[in-house]
Formats: C-alpha cells, structure tokens, sequence
C-alpha cells in the first residue's frame, strides 16, 4: 500500500504531465504575438485591437510564468537547498500556480480571439467568436471539473 509521500509523488508528476500539455499552447500563442508587431501591417491597427493586443500578449507571458514555474521548483529546491524536492504543501502550491496561469492563459486566448477576429471579421462575428470561445474554455476548463464531476465525487450530484 502506497505511503502518503509516494500519493504526493504522484500527484506532482501528474500536475507535471499536465503542464507538459499545456504549455505548447501557451507558447504558440506567445510566439505569434511576440513576431505581430514587426510586421509592417502592425502600425494601421485600432486603438481597440492594440488594447486587445496587449491583454493577450501580457496575459500569455504571465501564463507562461506561472505554468513554468513548478518545474522549475522541482530543479531549484533539491540540488541548491537541501530541501526535499516535494511535499504536500509544494504540490498545493504548484496546482495553484497552474491554475492561475490557466486563468492567464483563457484571458491571452480570448483576447487573442478578439484581436485576430477584429482585424478579419469585425462586428458580429468577433462577438459570437470571443463569447463562445470563453465559454466554451469555462465550461470545460472550469464548470467540467469542479462543478461536474466535483459534485459526483462528494455525493452531492
């Protein structure tokens, strides 16, 4: 019977798989942000879509801090401090690191979303673009694991 640290060891590399999959998407997004702007057609942008800009390319750059940053714990605390390289309150700390980057990154995506839709759609279709964008990630991200399957696991649904 598994002990209470290999549990913990297990959900660390669980949470590391997971960011293993979510940091490529983070990453494109950044990367194609960060080439916009020296591209020529960049300067004829509206004020709106520089705004938009903005929240997606500051919001995938603080995903991207986050996401990364329990793998980096794991590297830092062992080999530089002594400390053991994880415990249960560091993996409560890294799922909250993760989650908040998640919530950076929905923020990026749909103002990325704005943006691109903007510039080549304008009007309704950008609407009806960011609404089901966002909530589609709501849902799935969010509504899906802690309220949907959140209830079933405590009895209550």
């Amino acid at each position: 019977m598994p002990d209470r640290h290999d549990e913990v060891d297990d959900e660390f590399r669980a949470l590391m798989e997971g960011l293993r999959t979510t940091l490529p998407s983070v990453q494109v997004l950044f990367g194609f942000l960060l080439v916009l702007p020296f591209q020529s057609s960049f300067v004829e942008i509206s004020s709106v879509a520089e705004v938009a800009y903005a929240v997606s390319f500051y919001g995938s750059a603080l995903a991207l801090v986050l996401l990364v940053a329990p793998s980096v714990h794991q590297r830092v605390r062992a080999p530089i401090s002594g400390v053991a390289r994880r415990d249960e309150e560091h993996v409560l700390f890294a799922a909250k690191l993760a989650i908040a980057g998640s919530v950076c990154f929905l923020l990026a995506l749909v103002a990325g979303v704005f943006l691109v839709s903007i510039v080549v759609f304008e009007g309704l279709v950008t609407g009806v673009a960011v609404a089901v964008v966002a909530a589609l990630a709501l849902w799935s991200w969010f509504f899906v694991p802690l309220l949907r399957f959140g209830l079933k696991r405590t009895g209550s649904g």
